[in-house]
């Protein structure tokens, strides 16, 4: 793929989140993939599970918007980050444990890598910067 082809993949998984798309962003997944996020124990390798992942942020975060901080675009991969920035109104679920909500506005960062095979995405890596978001949301001791 072209570099502006990358980039563009890239700009519809940025929409597929800011507009809460679950389906848009799936779509752009091989059939055969990985997604690994450094807070779940184990990679995510099916399109529902995806769906379910991005499900679980909007349900914690149903005002959520992501924007692009920065990009770096390879031969057939991207590195980027992001910034989000929501409200905590539904449980959010960290480490496979469901915490209430705080009703606290939270400005979070992260950083994920992809690789592509064949113009779709075979590998995503995401690393949510979770215990400073754990520190907004006041969920961890002393915050």
């Amino acid at each position: 793929m072209s570099s502006e082809e990358l980039q563009r993949l890239d700009e519809q998984g940025m929409a597929a989140w800011d507009q809460h798309n679950p389906d848009d962003f799936v779509d752009l997944f091989a059939e055969d993939f990985t997604f690994s996020d450094v807070t779940r124990p184990e990679a995510l390798r099916s399109k529902d599970e995806v769906r379910q992942y991005m499900e679980s942020w909007f349900t914690a975060f149903p005002d959520m918007r992501i924007l692009s901080i920065n990009r770096v675009v390879g031969d057939d991969a991207v590195a980027g980050e992001v910034e989000f920035t929501g409200t905590n109104t539904g449980p959010l679920v960290v480490g496979g444990m469901e915490m209430p909500a705080t009703g606290k506005s939270v400005t979070s960062t992260g950083a994920y890598f992809f690789s592509v095979r064949d113009g779709k995405i075979a590998s995503f890596s995401a690393r949510p910067d979770g215990a400073g978001l754990m520190e907004q949301l006041g969920l961890l001791p002393g915050a």
